[in-house]
């Protein structure tokens, strides 16, 4: 069993941008949380064997997903849930002036920056670089 209180500091960055917080790490999977200040944009990735839950806490944003068969954008915003299923390609962005927050179940667990690849997505990045 495990019980944690919340990082004061993030523990680093995401491929994508995000600050992130790790909050638990189990054997089948991970949870985080991650902040995307106001006005980032993050890069658009793919990951190889990783599939995602999110769950909006406060801030405004968008999220592109792209996968085989179809593609969408959907509003971010406190409450909405969304699923990143494996080989979907993503990108988001914080949408207002406040920092987009969310929790993210990562299923099996994050094996490494190298399971993100890095793709073109709609929106131009401006999100840093590594931590």
């Amino acid at each position: 069993m495990q019980t944690r209180p919340f990082p004061s500091t993030p523990n680093g960055r995401s491929p994508a941008g995000a600050e992130i917080r790790h909050l638990i790490e189990g054997e089948t999977g991970d949870m985080i949380h991650s902040t995307v200040p106001g006005g980032q944009v993050n890069r658009a990735t793919v990951h190889a064997t990783v599939s995602e839950f999110w769950h909006v806490l406060s801030g405004e944003g968008q999220i592109w997903r792209r996968d085989g068969t179809s593609e969408e954008t959907t509003v971010l915003r406190p409450g909405v849930s969304i699923d990143i299923p494996v080989g979907t390609a993503f990108q988001y962005r914080c949408t207002g002036p406040d920092p987009l927050e969310f929790l993210c179940i990562s299923m099996p667990r994050w094996p490494g920056d190298e399971e993100a690849t890095v793709i073109e997505g709609p929106w131009k990045p401006n999100a840093p670089e590594g931590w």
